[in-house]
């Protein structure tokens, strides 16, 4: 039998073996970091994504304290199985350039949050700063979890589920796709202000959002649900935790 021929690295980092071996540092960050910094008012640094997914799974019976992590890991761990053919065969240097890969997309993400500011100015229509009080371990922790649930509720999920039903009702796939990517990042970008600790709607920090939400859609659909985890997660650190700018969190 002829040796199997390596896949690309792009091909190698669209794999579902890859993203799991990828987000599953990052989910067990998120977790332990939860119920380690947070003790008993760890429900408070659980990102917003995470809390509705897991009041949707209550509402099943599904109430466990692991029972999203495991879905969305079993989830690709499920469809390595079927793909095991073209599994990557040098998993730690695909991994560590999904890694160099988010880290590159989260700088550019936020060098254009950075020029946003200034066009809406000229527009008249000022962006106004969200402020982090402190450099903590707690908003570092939170922002893992909004790079993967959010990722998870709104790309793997509504993204993906309207491109689906678009199909059905007979639309081609060059225009249910950007009408999905569309209104998946509109919904994104509105989910910012819902709730009670919703912030009020302000029109540029929104178009902003929305235009987050369309970037992050198109790695997740050139480049994987992993390097769009990680570029999501790697934007709100690089905003809230490292470098603190006049910028949007996600």
């Amino acid at each position: 039998m002829a040796d199997r021929k390596d896949p690309s690295y792009y091909a190698s980092t669209r794999h579902p073996w890859a993203c799991f071996l990828f987000l599953l540092p990052l989910f067990a960050a998120y977790e332990l970091g939860v119920l380690w910094i947070g003790g008993s008012n760890a429900q408070s640094l659980r990102n917003g994504a995470d809390i509705w997914l897991r009041w949707f799974l209550e509402r099943y019976g599904f109430g466990q304290l692991w029972a999203v992590p495991l879905l969305v890991l079993g989830f690709f761990l499920i469809r390595s199985a079927f793909a095991v053919k073209d599994r990557p065969t040098k998993p730690v240097s695909t991994i560590f350039g999904m890694f160099v890969e988010s880290v590159g997309y989260a700088v550019l993400l936020w060098g254009i949050s950075r020029n946003f500011r200034p066009l809406m100015e000229m527009a008249g229509l000022p962006l106004a700063q969200i402020q982090f009080q402190s450099v903590a371990a707690g908003q570092f922790v939170t922002f893992i979890g909004a790079g993967i649930y959010e990722e998870v509720l709104f790309r793997l999920g509504l993204f993906s589920i309207s491109v689906f039903l678009l199909k059905c009702v007979l639309f081609p796939g060059p225009i249910a796709v950007p009408l999905a990517a569309v209104f998946a990042a509109v919904v994104f970008a509105a989910a910012h202000h819902v709730g009670p600790y919703g912030e009020p709607v302000h029109s540029p920090v929104f178009l902003f959002r929305a235009l987050a939400g369309l970037f992050f859609t198109a790695i997740y659909v050139a480049r994987g649900f992993g390097v769009a985890v990680g570029a999501h997660a790697g934007y709100d650190i690089l905003v809230g935790v490292v470098v603190n700018p006049p910028a949007v969190e996600s």
